[in-house]
């Protein structure tokens, strides 16, 4: 039985990551996203696979072809994670200007 795919280990790979970049702006077939990348219509697959599991993605059927979409509100708890790190190195960041401010002050 597989376990479910982390989001974190979904976004991990360049390939998954360059994938929900192509479909950001707009829905794709998978033969779509596979025409930007040099490697089979099969390993293309396995990452939409992945990313659907993670609901980073979804499909959606039109006629006979799938269309994959972004899940944005997946993106949106990413976000949000990582919102509470940058509030972190921001105020770090402004201490540290803070100090070389002061620094530089004292060396005139």
């Amino acid at each position: 039985m597989e376990t479910r795919r982390d989001i974190f280990q979904a976004i991990a790979d360049p390939t998954r990551r360059a994938i929900i970049t192509l479909i950001a702006l707009q829905a794709m077939t998978p033969n779509a996203i596979a025409e930007h990348f040099d490697t089979s219509r099969q390993a293309v697959s396995k990452h939409l696979q992945i990313l659907t599991a993670c609901e980073l993605v979804t499909q959606n059927q039109q006629g006979r072809e799938i269309y994959y979409q972004l899940e944005v509100n997946k993106m949106k708890e990413i976000d949000k994670w990582l919102n509470q790190f940058r509030k972190i190195w921001e105020t770090r960041f402004n201490q540290l200007d803070e100090v070389l401010l002061t620094n530089k002050n004292k060396r005139k």
